[in-house]
C-alpha cells in the first residue's frame, strides 16, 4: 500500500468546558475532553458499560465557536486525525499521548439527554462549509452585540477547518 488514513469520526460528550488560549501569533486553540461509551456484552452473557476519554484539540474560528458555544455535558460529532503528542516530563522521563486534532465539530443537542437545555437550540443543529453533506448557506459569524439573557435560539455555524499548515511548531503553552 503506498499510503496511509488518519481520519477518526466520534461521537461522545464533553467531559469539561472547552479551554481557548491563543498562540503567540494569535492562532485560537481550544482543548476539549469527550467520552466515549460503549455497551457490550462479556463472556458470561452480562451487560457491561466501557467509558473511554478522549482528549480533542480545534483550531481557529471553530476553536473560538466551540468555547462559545459548547459546554461540559453536550454531545458533539467530530471528524479529525490522530496525532501523538510526546514531551519531556518534570522528572526527565520521555511522555507520549495519543489525541484527535478535530477539523469538524458538529454540536448535536443542549447538553442533556432527552432536553433542550440551551433554550431552544434544536437537536442536530450545524453547518458545514462546501463538500459531501453541506447543507444551507455559507456560515456567518455571531455579530458582536451584549450577551443576551437567553443563549441564542440558532444553533450556531459549524465549520470544517485544517489546522494551519505547520501548527505543530506554535504550542499555546
Amino acid at each position: 500500500m503506498a499510503g496511509s488514513v488518519n481520519r477518526v469520526m466520534l461521537l461522545g460528550r464533553l467531559t469539561r468546558d472547552p479551554e481557548l488560549r491563543y498562540t503567540p501569533k494569535g492562532l485560537a486553540v481550544a482543548d476539549l475532553g469527550v467520552a466515549l461509551n460503549r455497551t457490550y456484552t462479556d463472556a458470561s452473557g452480562q451487560k457491561k458499560d466501557e467509558t473511554t476519554f478522549v482528549d480533542v484539540t480545534v483550531w481557529q474560528r471553530t476553536a473560538e465557536l466551540c468555547a462559545q458555544y459548547l459546554k461540559k455535558g453536550r454531545q458533539v460529532f467530530l471528524e479529525g486525525r490522530l496525532q501523538m503528542d510526546q514531551w519531556d516530563a518534570q522528572d526527565g522521563t520521555k511522555k507520549s499521548k495519543l489525541k484527535i486534532v478535530a477539523d469538524s465539530v458538529t454540536f448535536l443537542d443542549g447538553g442533556q439527554r432527552g432536553g433542550d437545555a440551551e433554550g431552544g437550540e434544536s437537536e442536530g443543529g450545524g453547518m458545514r462549509r462546501g463538500g459531501p453533506g453541506a447543507r444551507g448557506s455559507a456560515p456567518r459569524a455571531p455579530q458582536q452585540r451584549p450577551a443576551p439573557a437567553q443563549p441564542p435560539s440558532e444553533e450556531p455555524p459549524q465549520f470544517e477547518e485544517q489546522p494551519p499548515e505547520g501548527m505543530e511548531g506554535d504550542q499555546p503553552f
